[in-house]
């Protein structure tokens, strides 16, 4: 009989919630992420990017939660390269990696 882990795909992203416009411009691992669906918005296809990362150096895990597409196209498209060192910057009006 095969266990629930074995088929399931359970992602728990855990650490010191913060918002994005604290961590923009700083140096950050990205460890986890999530894409949901969210729960926030009228239109149910709108997408939800969990971020789970930690700065160089230390050990403390931390997570941010955002509506960014241009994030969530970017998780999206280099996901199988994480863990990887990045920044977020803002441009204009929207969040990206750096």
């Amino acid at each position: 009989m095969k266990k629930f882990s074995e088929f399931a795909e359970t992602i728990t992203l855990t650490g010191k919630k913060e918002k994005i416009d604290s961590i923009l411009n700083k140096e950050i691992i990205i460890v986890g992420q999530r894409i949901t669906h969210s729960k926030y918005s009228k239109d149910s296809t709108d997408e939800y990017l969990t971020l789970q990362y930690k700065y160089p150096n230390l050990e403390n895990l931390h997570v941010v939660f955002t509506g960014s597409k241009v994030l969530i196209n970017q998780v999206k498209k280099y996901s199988k390269n994480i863990p990887f060192e990045t920044k977020i910057i803002r441009i204009n009006k929207y969040y990206t990696f750096s």
